[in-house]
């Protein structure tokens, strides 16, 4: 079994990055943006697609954009949030909401 081709736009109009699989839309992760700033809103990988790794890679995906962007992170998404405290490399960019922080 092959891995899956995997790609990601960010499509600005729609606010939200895509993630395709084997050219099939597969999820997406939807943001706001203010000068400097990403909110990461709300991620979504479609039924059919959890358990197999894709929505950690889209997270890691949308955060290094944003990094490599350098846009300050608010993840006011469950999930983007899970991530980002799973993971280290992304304390600088982020700025924890409240309620995120009253969660930790």
């Amino acid at each position: 079994m092959s891995d899956p081709d995997v790609r990601f736009s960010r499509e600005d109009g729609a606010r939200r990055y895509e993630m395709h699989v084997d050219g099939e839309f597969a999820g997406f992760a939807e943001f706001r943006t203010r000068p400097g700033t990403i909110v990461f809103t709300h991620t979504v990988v479609f039924p059919g697609r959890e358990g197999q790794g894709l929505g950690s890679m889209l997270a890691r995906h949308v955060l290094d954009d944003a990094v490599a962007r350098g846009e300050r992170i608010v993840p006011r998404c469950p999930f983007i949030a899970a991530y980002l405290r799973r993971h280290d490399g992304y304390e600088e960019w982020v700025d924890w909401p409240e309620q995120a922080v009253r969660e930790s």
